[in-house]
């Protein structure tokens, strides 16, 4: 992926996250003004994404007896886990962005994904190089 879909994706992914915390009680953002909410959408998003890429594919890899087990239910734990740890970092680094729970990370996964996804389909990764 070149720099501006890396760009384009970031931004999916803060504007899930904002959607996020308008509709899941328990997923919000307390910034002081609207550019610190913005900045930490941003940085939440990248956080999420570079938690996604790492730790996502090797627990596909351990997991997958679950995955099959449970016909890809498991896959919606993994989700809400993986939001829950997003959560934990931003708190380490002092980002007013916080997850009341495994149910809120649950529901809050479940949105960022179809949100993202919604927007994806709308919006290309990156302008065609023709």
């Amino acid at each position: 992926m070149d720099g501006v879909g890396f760009l384009i994706r970031l931004a999916i992914t803060a504007i899930a996250l904002w959607v996020t915390t308008l509709v899941v009680p328990g997923v919000e953002v307390t910034g002081r003004s609207g550019a610190n909410t913005a900045f930490t959408l941003v940085v939440v998003a990248l956080i999420f994404g570079v938690v996604n890429a790492v730790l996502k594919p090797v627990i596909q890899v351990v997991g997958c007896v679950f995955y099959l087990l449970t016909l890809g239910l498991f896959a919606l734990v993994v989700n809400a886990l993986l939001f829950l740890l997003t959560d934990w970092i931003a708190g380490k680094l002092d980002l007013p962005f916080r997850v009341d729970g495994f149910w809120a990370a649950f529901w809050g996964a479940i949105v960022v994904a179809v949100v993202s996804w919604v927007i994806s389909v709308v919006v290309p990764d990156a302008p065609d190089r023709r």
